[in-house]
Order: structure tokens, then sequence, then C-alpha cells
């Protein structure tokens, strides 16, 4: 088991009246990884979208990803602007270690989210066993 603090990746979640197929597919086409775009029964449309490449801190992950919808065209843009979440989700595995943790993000990383009409939610994944199979008897 795994005791330390780190930080995982940051999911962009986004939620929408209208189909998000077509702005899922210019994340993708940029470079982001798709990890679904479904609508679901209440007849909205979700849509969570990771950068391909991870790194150890928060910031250039959402830096990327912020590169992607500073750029959209429309009518793009106004799909994004119609989504009723736009948000930045960072993802951190909690341990025991270090005894002290902490990451920031930039002052102009937070005024490019706000400029976009992003927000952000910190998740915090608590520490756990490992989950071993049971191996057939």
């Amino acid at each position: 088991m795994n005791n330390t603090i780190c930080y995982l990746n940051t999911d962009l979640d986004l939620v929408c009246g209208d189909d998000l197929t077509e702005l899922a597919n210019a994340f993708e086409t940029a470079g982001a990884f798709l990890l679904h775009v479904t609508r679901a029964d209440d007849g909205k449309w979700y849509a969570t979208i990771e950068t391909d490449q991870q790194f150890a801190e928060p910031d250039p992950n959402i830096s990327l990803l912020l590169l992607i919808i500073e750029s959209l065209a429309e009518p793009l843009r106004s799909l994004w602007l119609s989504c009723t979440k736009r948000e930045f989700n960072i993802g951190y595995d909690c341990g025991a270690e270090p005894w002290s943790f902490n990451q920031g993000l930039s002052n102009d990383l937070l005024r490019r989210l706000a400029n976009v009409g992003a927000s952000l939610r910190i998740t915090l994944y608590p520490d756990r066993d490992e989950v071993v199979p049971k191996s057939p008897a």
C-alpha cells in the first residue's frame, strides 16, 4: 500500500442541455482524452475530459485544457458557454506522508479559469488498502 499523498489528475466535467459530441470531439482533436460523452436519462449531456499527458501538479494539466477552450471558435464557443457545469475537478490520493503537502495554482491560471467561466473543485480520495482479487476455489 502506498501511503503517500499525491496529485492524481484533473478532470474537466461538463453538463449541457445540448449535444456535447462536437465539443468533446474538438477537445479530442486538440489532444485531450475523452473519458466519456453521454446523454443521461435526465436528457442532459455529460462529458468528462482529461489531458493525455499527466504532470505532478494540476497547474500544467489545467493550462493545457484551457488552451483548447480559449481557442474554441463559434459555434463551439457558444456550446461551451451554454454548459450549466464547466468544472475542473482536481483529484488527490490521501495518505499519511509527507507530514505536510501543498500545491498551488498561479494567479494567471485562476484568471484564465474565471475568464472562460469555469469553476474549480477538489476531490480527496482516502487512503485505502489495496484490493486483491480472490483466487478461484
